[in-house]
């Protein structure tokens, strides 16, 4: 039910949502807490499942998310170092999903590469508005 209640899982399968289970680990992090430094090899995926984050580039804050937000993708998807920090800005839980275990999620469940796929896109986009163009 937890899976469910995140927009990013609202359309998969029971079956889907069990498989999602047996691979992500709930964590707790205190405000302040680092979930992913800029320029660090990637290694896992993460939802927020309650509290908020913020997502810092160059030291400058550039997103503020909330539950249901998911960061980490772009390093997974794209093979690179972490393109953000980010850091709790309240006490939050998350569901730590490993790179490969991602990546497996995404060739299997359209419905979920389709939902990461829109939101990278949104980033992008916004990413190139703050830098001018």
């Amino acid at each position: 039910e937890l899976l469910r209640g995140l927009p990013l899982f609202e359309l998969c399968s029971k079956r889907d949502l069990r498989r999602i289970a047996a691979i992500a680990v709930e964590r707790e992090l205190d405000a302040g807490a680092e979930l992913i430094r800029e320029g660090e090899p990637a290694g896992e995926f993460y939802v927020v499942v309650e509290g908020e984050v913020d997502v810092r580039r160059r030291g400058r804050r550039v997103a503020h998310l909330g539950e249901g937000s998911f960061v980490g993708e772009i390093a997974l998807l794209s093979r690179s170092p972490r393109t953000a920090t980010v850091i709790a800005s309240t006490p939050v839980r998350v569901l730590a999903i490993s790179g490969r275990d991602f990546v497996a999620l995404l060739d299997t469940l359209p419905e979920l590469w389709l939902k990461v796929a829109r939101t990278l896109a949104d980033r992008v986009d916004a990413d190139e508005a703050s830098d001018g163009g």
